[in-house]
């Protein structure tokens, strides 16, 4: 008998295909398209740092700078050039990918707190950048970005758009997946579980990793373009190092070393961020406690708490959790054999 986990290890991408098809009848169920796509987009970033820290080991505080450089750069191209909405996105994934190369260059060969204090250092140093860039619209952001078309599509109609975003989204989800299932990603592990001893194997272990954040950089791009797209506007919040903690927060709630676990995070993340404030009034009208109609102002105080409730009660995340207990009860219980009859 099989345990869960196996079973889901066993048929992974009917699981997916589900869930997918799950997500695409959102729409018909009368939940709002915005809301959704605005999910999907956190939920692919999310994705793309849980490939750097889950199945690399490599811990970034400067993701942010990925969303935003392909957030200001796919905007720029569909506001300004006039580029469809296509090449808008595929613009804003190369630039990401490019500031992922340069970075990757200068923090990849450092380890631990100190490649993760480098990224942070850059990233607020591009974070400045677009501050006083005239491109970027400054503290005001890029506005008014227009959708165009998507072969063929009219993405003004969010319906239109939502099922654009959700491909782009499958899309994304299946390059990781390709990626943790092959060689390549099968090196990233060995070489998260054991450095010393990948590069002892004969492993260019900084190189594996600098293609690892590079495509870990170009996905979290892609996001940022398609959260521009789906928004119309990009502005100093998808650079800003908050964002990178937001991201962090996602894949350590969600299960981080989990495929779905990101998405499940992003979901509960930006599901708070966006009813938090709905919730306080309902708290308040329920106990009476006028303090619950301020909770909508207090988001960070809320993911706080979530945060250290994830870390004492939760630390493998909901899905890891989830599937720990899967496989707990999934066993079967060990049988004594039977002693052998002595012969007459």
């Amino acid at each position: 008998m099989q345990t869960g986990t196996a079973a889901v290890a066993r048929n992974p991408l009917l699981v997916y295909g589900a869930l997918f098809l799950a997500i695409a009848l959102l729409p018909v169920l009368g939940v709002y398209p915005i809301f959704v796509m605005k999910v999907l987009c956190y939920a692919l970033f999310a994705c793309a740092f849980n490939l750097l820290i889950g199945f690399t080991g490599l811990l970034s505080f400067g993701h942010a700078a990925f969303l935003g450089t392909a957030a200001y750069a796919a905007g720029h191209a569909l506001k300004v050039w006039g580029l469809p909405a296509p090449l808008g996105l595929l613009f804003g994934m190369l630039a990401a990918g490019g500031v992922g190369l340069l970075f990757g260059l200068l923090a990849i060969r450092r380890t631990g707190i100190y490649f993760s204090m480098i990224t942070l250092a850059l990233s607020q140093m591009l974070f400045f950048f677009f501050l006083q860039a005239s491109f970027t619209g400054g503290e005001d952001g890029l506005q008014s970005v227009p959708r165009g078309n998507f072969l063929g599509l009219d993405l003004t109609q969010d319906l239109n758009l939502f099922y654009v975003v959700l491909a782009i989204f499958i899309a994304g989800f299946w390059l990781i997946y390709r990626t943790v299932n092959s060689p390549f990603g099968q090196v990233l592990t060995s070489i998260r579980e054991n450095e010393a001893r990948a590069t002892s194997l004969g492993y260019d272990v900084d190189r594996f990793k600098l293609l690892a954040f590079v495509l870990s950089a170009a996905l979290a791009g892609l996001a940022g373009a398609t959260k521009t797209l789906v928004l119309g506007f990009a502005t100093l919040t998808d650079a800003v190092w908050t964002t990178s903690g937001l991201v962090i927060l996602m894949t350590l709630v969600g299960g981080m070393g989990t495929l779905v676990g990101p998405m499940l995070g992003a979901l509960i993340i930006i599901a708070l961020e966006n009813k938090i404030g709905d919730l306080g009034k309902a708290l308040a009208e329920i106990t009476g406690v006028d303090w619950f109609n301020g909770l909508g102002e207090s988001v960070s105080l809320v993911t706080g708490l979530i945060f250290i409730v994830c870390v004492l009660a939760f630390r493998r995340g909901v899905v890891g959790e989830a599937l720990a207990l899967i496989d707990k009860f999934g066993k079967e219980p060990t049988q004594t054999p039977a002693p052998a009859k002595k012969p007459h």
